[in-house]
């Protein structure tokens, strides 16, 4: 089985390729250039280092939010690209629950948080049960203080135990977390603090295994709020409504 995995959900931008359990190539950039530069070229250098015929892969996983609108955007129409034109499935992977496989194998909690502005995160809180991903709060968009009283509270069903916290939301709540967690609390470091590819593709393996898998045609990203322009045209419209 081998699995094409992308991610542009954040600010990281990745391709990776796993076959059978093995991570092959992995090829990930947190920089200032936008998505729509740097993930085809990504995948092309990718599919020459591998010397990879396209044809061969049986499915793309990709990250299917939430996140960043316009990486979202980009990665769904790159992974929809390549599936009508290989004829091949679309896995549609979390991106919280790709975050959150970065730590596999932990006995804490896991919480990634990616900062959606406004006091919000995009967030959902995760266990390790032997192997098993479990969700214990769906990823949504919620207020910071909202998922911290969560975090506590389920953190008191179990004294002692932990949580870890990983994403691009940490550094922007930081020290609102360090004020307000009741329960012992790390926060990821750098090698697996971000979206990485090679969870995405990982995951996808699993996934397509159970056979969650979608067409390109029929695959969408999950946005889980309006965008930015979407919230204005819909405020301005009820005003002119008033």
């Amino acid at each position: 089985m081998k699995i094409l995995g992308l991610d542009s959900s954040g600010l990281v931008a990745g391709v990776a390729v796993a076959e059978d359990g093995v991570l092959l190539a992995e090829y990930n950039v947190n920089y200032k250039k936008t998505h729509s530069q740097t993930l085809l070229p990504m995948l092309d250098e990718i599919r020459k280092m591998l010397e990879l015929d396209m044809n061969t892969i049986d499915a793309i996983a990709v990250a299917s939010g939430p996140g960043s609108f316009t990486g979202l955007r980009i990665g769904s129409a790159t992974a929809k690209g390549l599936g009508l034109a290989l004829e091949k499935p679309l896995v549609e992977v979390p991106t919280l629950e790709g975050l959150a496989y970065n730590l596999f194998g932990t006995g804490d909690l896991v919480c990634p948080l990616i900062d959606a502005r406004r006091n919000q995160v995009y967030t959902g809180i995760y266990e390790f049960a032997g192997t098993e991903l479990c969700v214990l709060e769906p990823q949504a968009a919620v207020d910071i203080s909202i998922i911290i009283e969560r975090i506590n509270q389920l953190g008191e069903t179990c004294p002692g135990r932990g949580v870890i916290l990983l994403g691009d939301g940490v550094p922007v709540y930081q020290s609102q977390l360090q004020e307000q967690l009741r329960i012992p609390f790390r926060f990821a470091p750098a090698s697996c603090s971000r979206q990485r590819a090679g969870s995405i593709a990982a995951l996808g393996q699993i996934y397509y295994t159970a056979g969650r898998i979608v067409s390109a045609a029929e695959h969408r990203p999950e946005y889980l709020r309006k965008s930015q322009a979407e919230r204005e045209l819909a405020r301005k419209t009820q005003e002119e409504q008033v």
